[in-house]
């Protein structure tokens, strides 16, 4: 089918609309067939074009076949040879570009399914982290809402504090004013206490009997026993005349003493001996009378009595008795100044006093009080009273007949390492962790003197007008009770653990974390002082106590190991050694002031009572 036999006859069509437009039918006709060339035009195009095509491809064979028919030349052939070898060859290398093309292909799918796994990966991950920044949020949200409702919480509180705050201006400012009035209302008492207090110390110098108002040492106690046993055998006369009052004793002393009085033969009262009855009545009629004030101290805690003295300590060579004195570890222990009672303090906050009969102890009181551990225990001279230190930041006073404490000391702010009885009447010293020392007046319960130490004060003594006190910087000071001044710094070799003082005031012990115990005279105080070691002794922690024994001629300390080890202080060398019944370190040793007894306590509740007997 020829396409320009369809436009020719298009054309056959168009002419007669041309020829006359007076006719509508034919133009309708004419518009039809156009209509229908047009659709069917569309409808065999693909057909004209394929038939067109094998149009030329006849006429191509026809050419040649028409060639093949004449014999082929020797150029034509050649060239066709070549024609065939250039092919074979494009042929060749077209194959095996196909082969490596397929090759690459094969690894390009392999690394797009590698991509599409861990695209796959990356998607389930992304889920899972949408997952988690969801519940995250949800997380933050609930925390938002918590930290509001803990806001508002806050906020109130706060205005409670501001307005506990205000309060507690108010009662500050309101116990600033009592205090003043407690401490004007104190010192006029004190002053009036101190005005009967002279006139009560003539009228006993009347009476010929001498009362010391301060710590007396032990060997002035001793002479003046010795003169009262022997003004207690010898004989009285009383006369009724006031002209001849005399009274004559078998001693050479009291000889002397009537001769040298004989010019002040006239008196007021009748003369009598140390333990005549009526002097003692006269004394007790005069500091009878009812005491007034806020005084903490009793009548009986005002004298100074007689102390037993100990003319040659005995070195224990056995265990009396081994008990669990206290539910936990135990930390001080100290003998009274009668040897017959002994007070323990540990860990479990209770201070337990024992009665020490024919070798072995029996319980006698439990003293509450504290509210944390017991650092350290001391008897006063009279054996009334029993001070203790205690972790609670504070000093506590007991009386032995009563287990409620009767004076509490509180103003440190660490825990308070040593309390000791000062020479003073009425007053105790304390050291503390806070590196203050300080001195406390009993009558009043308050702190008369503070002093700022460089350094942790583990221990103290005091003597007459002094406070010596060990510390972690390895000094030990000494301090004026009446200047309020350090007036001697003495180096030790170790951090001092303890503190002692021999029963004649003249040398001090101290204990030393480099396993040493130091004996310094203080006649002297010089550099020059005793080292006293052993093998196998350690000091066990930073509370180690080591005592002198009352005659002064032996050291004890408790070892790590659980030993106590005993030396003399003539030889310098290791006396005895008391193992195999502590199973932890020994904190404390006490020696009794008798010198019977030694007790050793330790960290595991064990208290050892060791003897020669």
């Amino acid at each position: 089918m020829d396409p320009s036999g369809g436009s020719q006859r298009s054309g056959r069509l168009q002419a007669p609309e041309g020829g006359g437009g007076s006719q509508p039918w034919r133009r309708h006709i004419v518009r039809q067939l156009q209509h229908r060339d047009r659709r069917q035009q569309a409808m065999f195009q693909d057909l004209i074009r394929c038939y067109s095509r094998l149009l030329e491809k006849t006429s191509l064979a026809q050419g040649l076949l028409s060639c093949s028919v004449r014999p082929p030349s020797a150029d034509s052939l050649t060239s066709l040879l070549q024609q065939s070898s250039q092919l074979k060859k494009t042929t060749g290398e077209l194959a095996y570009q196909v082969v490596e093309l397929q090759q690459q292909i094969k690894i390009k799918e392999r690394v797009l399914d590698q991509q599409h796994a861990r695209l796959q990966e990356d998607k389930r991950r992304r889920e899972g982290a949408l997952d988690e920044q969801r519940a995250l949020q949800e997380q933050v949200e609930w925390v938002q809402q918590q930290n509001g409702a803990l806001k508002t919480d806050y906020d109130g509180l706060l205005e409670r504090q501001r307005g506990a705050e205000s309060r507690l201006r108010e009662e500050k400012v309101r116990g600033g004013h009592l205090l003043e009035d407690m401490i004007h209302l104190k010192q006029q008492a004190a002053a009036r206490m101190n005005s009967r207090n002279e006139r009560r110390s003539r009228c006993v110098l009347c009476h010929g009997v001498v009362f010391s108002s301060g710590f007396c040492s032990r060997a002035r106690e001793a002479n003046l026993q010795k003169q009262l046993q022997t003004a207690a055998r010898s004989k009285v006369t009383l006369d009724s005349s006031s002209n001849a009052p005399t009274s004559r004793s078998t001693s050479p002393k009291n000889d002397d003493l009537d001769e040298s009085m004989e010019p002040r033969r006239t008196r007021l009262f009748r003369s009598a001996s140390a333990t005549s009855p009526r002097i003692f009545t006269s004394i007790r009629e005069m500091f009878g009378r009812k005491r007034r004030g806020h005084s903490v101290c009793s009548l009986e805690e005002d004298l100074v009595f007689p102390v037993g003295f100990c003319l040659s300590a005995r070195v224990p060579v056995r265990a009396l008795q081994v008990l669990e004195a206290h539910e936990q570890g135990i930390n001080a222990v100290r003998f009274s100044s009668s040897s017959d009672l002994l007070a323990t303090g540990g860990t479990d906050r209770v201070l337990k006093l024992w009665e020490v009969r024919a070798g072995s102890l029996a319980p006698r009181a439990t003293l509450d009080g504290s509210t944390e551990g017991i650092t350290c225990v001391e008897f006063d001279p009279a054996g009334f009273r029993v001070l203790a230190a205690s972790y609670d930041k504070s000093a506590i006073l007991w009386r032995l007949d009563d287990s409620v404490p009767k004076v509490t000391l509180t103003g440190h702010s660490r825990k308070v390492t040593a309390a000791r009885f000062s020479s003073v009447l009425h007053q105790v010293a304390t050291g503390s962790a806070d590196r203050t020392v300080r001195l406390w007046d009993l009558h009043r319960a308050a702190c008369v003197q503070l002093v700022d130490v460089a350094s942790f004060c583990s221990d103290l003594v005091c003597s007459e007008n002094c406070i010596i006190s060990g510390h972690y910087d390895c000094k030990i000071r000494v301090w004026d009770t009446r200047a309020s001044s350090c007036v001697q710094e003495l180096p030790a070799q170790g951090r001092v653990t303890s503190l002692d003082l021999s029963s004649d005031h003249r040398q001090l012990l101290s204990c030393c974390r480099d396993d040493c115990l130091q004996l310094i005279d203080l006649r002297r105080w010089s550099h020059n002082r005793m080292c006293f070691r052993s093998e196998g002794f350690k000091c066990g922690s930073d509370s180690t106590k080591a005592v002198i024994s009352p005659d002064s001629c032996y050291l004890a300390a408790g070892s790590a190991d659980g030993a106590v080890y005993i030396w003399n202080v003539s030889t310098g060398n290791l006396e005895t050694r008391l193992p195999d019944k502590h199973s932890s370190s020994i904190s404390a040793v006490s020696w009794s002031l008798s010198g019977e007894y030694v007790v050793s306590v330790d960290k595991s509740r064990r208290a050892v009572l060791w003897s020669d007997i």
